[in-house]
């Protein structure tokens, strides 16, 4: 089975709500004006219930299928945040605010969860329950974890959820996934190190705070050549170096920080511990003081294996076999669809829209073509997984 027809006739409406959203994109969990546009359109499309200040923007939509069949409630999730990002582009839909921008993809995902809404409201050709879940927050906050922690899977019975992210790394239609982890846990590292300042001519009256730290950025290199497991991925990359404002005074303090990208729980932790004996070992060779600030980031993003086996036959359905990779390489990128992953089995999947400016850059755009594919699989889970019983 192709793209639905019925989600085909709209595909010009999807259209249309997408630019209307990346013409006014918001940030974090300041989706107010998002969140009242998906409301209203939630309501036109008759859905059964609207909940509205989940995770304070967040919205979740309630539909009612034929018959309770076992009862159970199936989850999709489409996330609504933009960046902080001042658009380039020359579309006479950019971006009227300054320094925000849907250089993610994010309008596109709520275009395509609108979409199966609206299918779905009107066919009801599926037993049971479906949550359409519009988050906020994605790209900073954490707010699938405000939402999970406010309860939504007991709250409206959530047993199984999906989502999408488009990519430029496919072709257009083209879907892929992987069981188990698909995403990067992440993780952030600040280490200050402390001596004591002097003049550069008399070194030997001071604490040199950078060579301390030369010597730590050295060492926590050999926490992936040395401590980690080399059959197994991880990253930990330095990205920040900072000690003095001119060139003949010895700093008293200098600063680097990095991030962290692991698959394995075990992983992380030893990478996190190990982290914190280098800095402070180092820094004590030189008789130095390191102060060591670990932010843990989001978890892996880890697929259900059956899940991801059911999703890759729907995503089939929809594009066909040759366009469906269920077995793709891991991406050191994170996501927080992994806090509704830890709550709940599910899959997380990839949906190309084909070469272009890549995510995360000033001159990105969402595909349209591509909204009635994910529009057409988000309905088609829900049919399959929960089919009418005559």
């Amino acid at each position: 089975m192709p793209i639905l027809n019925r989600i085909a006739d709209y595909a010009e409406d999807m259209k249309l709500w997408r630019r209307q959203l990346h013409k006014h994109p918001e940030l974090s969990y300041d989706c107010h004006e998002t969140s009242a546009f998906v409301i209203n359109k939630l309501k036109e499309f008759g859905v059964d219930q609207v909940h509205e200040g989940i995770a304070k923007t967040g919205v979740i939509a309630i539909i009612k299928g034929q018959g309770t069949g076992n009862g159970t409630t199936l989850g999709l999730r489409a996330d609504m945040d933009a960046l902080p990002i001042q658009e380039t582009s020359d579309l006479d839909y950019a971006s009227v605010y300054d320094g925000k921008m849907h250089a993610c993809g994010h309008d596109g995902h709520t275009a395509m969860l609108l979409g199966a809404t609206r299918y779905l409201a009107e066919t009801r050709n599926f037993s049971g329950y479906v949550a359409l879940i519009f988050q906020p927050a994605e790209e900073s906050g954490g707010g699938a974890q405000m939402m999970v922690n406010e309860g939504i899977m007991d709250r409206f019975g959530i047993t199984e959820v999906y989502a999408l992210h488009n990519t430029t790394d496919a072709d257009v239609g083209h879907f892929y996934t992987m069981p188990g982890a698909i995403m990067a846990a992440v993780d952030e590292f600040k280490i200050k190190v402390k001596g004591r300042s002097g003049h550069a001519a008399y070194p030997q009256d001071t604490v040199d705070p950078l060579v301390a730290t030369l010597g730590i950025a050295t060492a926590i290199q050999t926490i992936i050549s040395r401590n980690h497991d080399p059959r197994k991925d991880a990253v930990c990359s330095i990205t920040q170096f900072h000690a003095g404002t001119t060139h003949n005074v010895i700093a008293e303090t200098a600063f680097i920080s990095g991030t962290i990208r692991t698959f394995d729980k075990e992983d992380r932790t030893m990478i996190l511990r190990r982290l914190q004996e280098i800095a402070e070992g180092q820094a004590l060779a030189y008789n130095c003081k390191a102060e060591v600030m670990l932010v843990e980031g989001y978890p892996a993003t880890v697929n259900n294996l059956e899940k991801t086996k059911f999703a890759v036959e729907v995503a089939k359905e929809i594009a066909g076999e040759a366009a469906v990779n269920g077995n793709t390489g891991l991406q050191l990128g994170a996501e927080d669809f992994s806090y509704m992953l830890e709550a709940r089995p599910g899959t997380y999947l990839f949906l190309g829209q084909g070469e272009g400016p890549g995510l995360h850059t000033t001159n990105y755009d969402f595909n349209d073509e591509i909204l009635p594919y994910g529009a057409s699989f988000f309905a088609r889970i829900v049919e399959k997984a929960q089919p009418v019983v005559v």
